[in-house]
């Protein structure tokens, strides 16, 4: 108390301007030494850009807690699909992403491609993050695991078919999975645990666990390029793929064979996989259009299957082919619910499409650089997204945020115009 009433405002005041005069010496001390070891920090985007992609990218925020993906909050509308313009262009590739994937809370983006590199993007900033590289092994179907740290990856080198459990924190390898013999085409990560399929040329589909490198499962599957999908519980699974089935009718329908193309869909229920499916579907796609009935030069079906996914209400499944052509099927009839063909596929890509996280609409990319916006049920187009410069070969919605991410050699998210905020 004595010592406070000595004390005068005008050497209070002259004691402030000192420790003042300290701070600023010590900041400019602490942004010489960030300049002179790291280099000069990247600035920030300016505020109303960043104001503008925060609102766009929050237009539709769905529940997320515990870590799962609830029911969205809102309801998309064909205005809002077709007020979807390029907010963000990343031209970080030298040649095509093959891969797309967001973590379950929609924040951050991770893409593979055939240059060997995985880039990491934070998808609530519209920023890039990190990227690592897999010369030695190549880079193909980047999935991201339980933590937003971590990927599981398959390779693409033509000489080793290892699916590889990757640290994005340290670019360091926490597992390997070996026991496929030929390339990986398909993979899927469970939302329910640590469980893992992959499908593979070598007409295998193996169950994995993330903490452990043994196969926890084998499916043999006849015929070429199986596919593999967890529904959205993670407590049943789907393998699609195709084989020949005799027939008496085969020279009827044109066919130079004895057998014509069976395509098979088969659920398996997580508990009791290893006493076969509980469902099989043969949806007869050879009927679609005289061209799919047709064979190449090696033999095979002209229509193949390239990509499996489930809706996000677990009603449907979604099969990608190697022509102009998706195929929506009932996941508990089979039926043939609806086919999209308004899109670009003459070199037979394998172009990923996607649901939106309300199930419904059906996204595609083409291969004249556009994206395809389709009413999932009645299958009418609602809208034509333009502006890649190459053959669009994923799609991807962000499953808690009013954005979607599409690739060809080049990344683009893509949110509402910012005139319609």
């Amino acid at each position: 108390g004595r010592l406070l009433s000595r004390v005068t405002p005008s050497t209070m005041f002259a004691t402030l301007l000192c420790l003042q005069h300290e701070a600023d010496t010590l900041i400019a001390s602490c942004i010489y030494i960030r300049t002179t070891f790291f280099g000069t920090p990247r600035q920030p985007p300016p505020r109303r850009e960043r104001a503008i992609w925060l609102v766009s990218v929050m237009h539709m925020r769905t529940n997320v807690r515990g870590g799962r993906r609830r029911a969205p909050l809102m309801r998309l509308t064909e205005e809002m699909t077709r007020s979807m313009a390029m907010g963000k262009v990343f031209k970080d590739n030298a040649a095509r992403v093959n891969s797309l994937s967001f973590f379950s809370d929609g924040k951050y983006l991770v893409t593979g491609s055939d240059d060997e590199s995985i880039h990491l993007y934070n998808a609530a900033s519209g920023e890039s993050q990190k990227v690592v590289y897999s010369k030695k092994y190549g880079v193909d179907l980047v999935r991201f695991t339980h933590h937003n740290n971590s990927i599981i990856t398959a390779s693409k080198n033509g000489w080793d078919e290892t699916l590889r459990y990757l640290s994005l924190y340290d670019n360091r390898y926490l597992r390997y999975f070996k026991g496929h013999r030929d390339r990986v085409v398909s993979l899927s990560v469970s939302p329910l645990n640590d469980t893992f399929l992959s499908a593979s040329l070598d007409q295998t589909a193996r169950l994995w666990d993330m903490r452990t490198n043994a196969c926890q499962g084998l499916l043999r599957r006849k015929g070429s390029a199986p596919q593999v999908q967890f529904d959205p519980q993670g407590l049943i699974f789907a393998v699609a793929s195709y084989d020949y089935q005799p027939t008496v009718q085969t020279q009827m329908m044109g066919h130079s064979h004895s057998s014509v193309p069976l395509h098979t869909i088969k659920l398996y229920d997580m508990r009791s996989y290893d006493q076969g499916p509980f469902s099989t579907f043969q949806p007869a796609m050879w009927q679609l259009q005289p061209k799919f009935a047709q064979k190449n030069g090696s033999g095979m079906p002209a229509l193949t299957w390239t990509h499996m996914k489930f809706s996000p209400d677990g009603k449907h499944i979604l099969m990608a082919t190697n022509q102009n052509m998706l195929l929506l099927i009932d996941s508990f009839s089979g039926n043939l619910v609806q086919q999209y063909t308004s899109f670009v596929n003459d070199a037979g890509h394998s172009l990923e499409p996607c649901f939106t996280p309300d199930a419904q609409y059906v996204l595609s990319g083409s291969e004249d650089g556009t994206v395809h916006v389709w009413e999932t049920l009645s299958g009418r187009e609602v809208a034509v997204w333009g502006g890649h410069a190459g053959p669009v070969q994923s799609v991807l919605w962000n499953p808690t945020m009013m954005m979607v991410a599409s690739a060809c050699t080049s990344l683009v998210m893509w949110i509402p115009a910012s005139d319609d905020l």
